[in-house]
């Protein structure tokens, strides 16, 4: 089993509303690198942390599972959607997604300040200058010690 990061803004998708809807294609990555991870990493049976970002109060809120193989995501093919990739096709997709599936919420918000401030995760992925991606591996030691936190 693998852990994983991921980020989202609640004000548009929250741990809120992963827990209300259960299951969630965890759609409109346009970097190429996460799209990789998803795509090449990911397996399902992985576990996640879910991430809320630009926001008051950035930090680890809850815990997803990875409930799904890698598909093409359905929002670059429309035209509608601010996801839309004019360069991508059904038959040759650009992009991927994998559903995700909610755990459960922490029992409170572990701040993004508390975690670059913690000495034992300052080589964590989240806490690397420059660092922006929205999905990031996080080590077994790593997960264990955030945990802990809680």
């Amino acid at each position: 089993m693998a852990y994983w990061l991921m980020k989202s803004e609640p004000d548009t998708y929250s741990i809120d509303d992963l827990q209300r809807d259960r299951v969630e294609p965890w759609d409109g990555i346009r970097n190429y690198q996460a799209r990789n991870m998803m795509r090449d990493d990911m397996r399902v049976g992985d576990s996640a942390f879910f991430y809320h970002s630009s926001c008051a109060e950035p930090g680890i809120v809850g815990i997803m599972t990875i409930d799904s193989k890698p598909y093409p995501d359905p929002t670059q093919f429309d035209r509608h959607s601010k996801y839309h990739d004019p360069k991508s096709s059904p038959e040759n997709p650009r992009w991927q997604l994998v559903n995700v599936r909610f755990e459960r919420k922490l029992d409170r918000i572990i701040p993004l300040r508390e975690l670059k401030a913690h000495p034992e995760l300052q080589d964590m992925v989240l806490n690397r200058r420059g660092n922006r991606l929205s999905i990031m591996p996080v080590s077994d030691i790593h997960w264990k010690l955030i945990l802990g936190l809680e």
